[in-house]
């Protein structure tokens, strides 16, 4: 006779997804007592990890009008969710030390193998590992996972003869809809057979219908290096576009574009009122309490790659802009006067921007809850959040903003979050073929040559 398939979830699973136990239809979902006990421990936080927790306790105190936790309750899909208690050591224990809380987890699961069919879901690799030492099938929490082979880049290279190059809607990029399925705002870079560094780069509108992506039309001589950075501009620049997301390794000029185009935005179009830049302080540990300071004085330390891009972007600029000519009345001498060159300064420092209330530095845990209007938001590192958290995040634009989700997939410092699961590369899928959503994956250092190395070598 077969046995019941039972799911039993880790801690870490339901701070990833709070509601993890709706996701296994027609099955038996177990919580150990001991999980329980570690969203008690957690709930407290003011990190997403804190949220997370209250938000699983919500629903598990309103699933207790359906009946008994301990005996089971039925959910809508089918599925049995059930808290489990640890047995009795003397009635079934392991060869691990019981002085921790994941082994008592573990034991949960391992003294049902004789009745259940048991499955440990957990996004703690070691975990797994030690799940599979006692035997237990251990497996990761795939929702919402996306595969690399899946991963959607925003643009695809077709190589085509020169002469197309020249054309604005070319035959053959129409001809290609029949064959290719195009996603809307999806970009087409048009190569040339014999010449790679000439193409032209068209967006896809839907209905087999292209628009030639042009240079955006800079007050500033800052222009995009390669066929992507174009890409990205284009995507930033676009007021139809209300979320863009760029992914790359490190040195593309993600964050130095979504700095470049919000600046410009808010300075010069005047399109929005403000610009907020934020990104989550994974290294640092669950809050920015640990650095020294108040609020302003933790961000300057957390932010200080926003400072460096800001300063490039200023320097870049101001040292462009020669200004203007000045009387200067103390050089008159005999009836003849004569002129000054000055500097004009064209984009104010930082801390003038802050000032101003042109430019707001925000901590990420103080985001929720808010309604954001009017302004270009900008969210940096994103491949250290959970979808959920992607979620919560992007619901906080309101009328008129524009969101700008940036990061390095290959690089994430989560412990629970890989390539496949983070919420920056799940976004962009999810969003895959929105009217008002865009991606770019950049993959040229633009940085040096030794950063291009770095991220090949090592």
């Amino acid at each position: 006779m077969e046995r019941k398939k039972i799911f039993i979830l880790d801690t870490n699973v339901l701070v990833h997804d709070p509601q993890a136990f709706f996701a296994f239809d027609n099955s038996i979902v177990g919580i150990p007592i001991m999980v329980l006990e570690e969203l008690d421990r957690f709930k407290s936080d003011s990190s997403q990890r804190g949220f997370s927790s209250r938000e699983v306790i919500r629903e598990l105190d309103l699933l207790r009008g359906r009946g008994s936790l301990a005996e089971g309750i039925k959910l809508d899909n089918g599925a049995t969710l059930k808290v489990l208690f640890a047995p009795d050591t003397n009635t079934c224990k392991t060869l691990l030390t019981e002085n921790t809380i994941d082994n008592i987890i573990l034991r949960t699961a391992y003294c049902l193998k004789e009745k259940f069919d048991v499955r440990f879901i957990s996004k703690d690799l070691n975990m797994r590992v030690k799940a599979d030492v006692l035997g237990i099938q251990a497996l990761d929490y795939l929702k919402d996972n996306i595969s690399r082979t899946e991963f959607y880049k925003g643009w695809v290279t077709i190589q085509v003869p020169s002469v197309q190059l020249k054309k604005d809607n070319p035959e053959d990029l129409v001809a290609l809809t029949s064959e290719y399925d195009f996603t809307l705002n999806e970009y087409v870079i048009l190569e040339s057979q014999h010449n790679a560094y000439n193409y032209a780069i068209y967006k896809y509108l839907g209905n087999k219908k292209f628009k030639r992506v042009q240079r955006p039309q800079l007050q500033w001589h800052l222009e995009p290096r390669n066929a992507q950075q174009l890409m990205a501009l284009d995507l930033l620049f676009d007021p139809e576009i209300q979320l863009v997301t760029l992914l790359g390794p490190a040195g593309t000029g993600k964050t130095f574009l979504a700095l470049l185009a919000g600046l410009h935005k808010v300075l010069v179009d005047h399109e929005y009122e403000k610009m907020m830049v934020t990104r989550p302080v994974i290294p640092l540990g669950p809050d920015i309490g640990y650095l020294p300071g108040d609020i302003k004085e933790k961000l300057f330390f957390w932010m200080q790659p926003i400072y460096d891009n800001m300063e490039f972007i200023s320097h870049a600029v101001n040292v462009q802009k020669v200004g203007v000519y000045k009387d200067d009345e103390s050089d008159h001498k005999n009836g003849k006067f004569r002129h000054k060159k000055q500097r004009e300064r064209v984009i104010p420092t930082l801390e003038d921007l802050i000032k101003e209330q042109k430019l707001s530095l925000e901590a990420i845990t103080y985001m929720r809850g808010r309604s954001i209007p009017y302004q270009y938001i900008l969210i940096d590192e994103v491949q250290n959040l959970t979808p959920h958290e992607v979620k919560t995040l992007i619901s906080r634009v309101g009328e008129g903003s524009k969101i700008i989700l940036a990061g390095d997939p290959y690089q994430i410092d989560s412990p629970y979050l890989d390539f496949n699961s983070n919420g920056l590369v799940v976004a962009s899928s999810k969003f895959r073929g929105q009217k008002l959503f865009g991606t770019v994956f950049l993959e040229s250092s633009e940085r040096s040559e030794l950063s291009r190395l770095a991220g090949e070598l090592l």
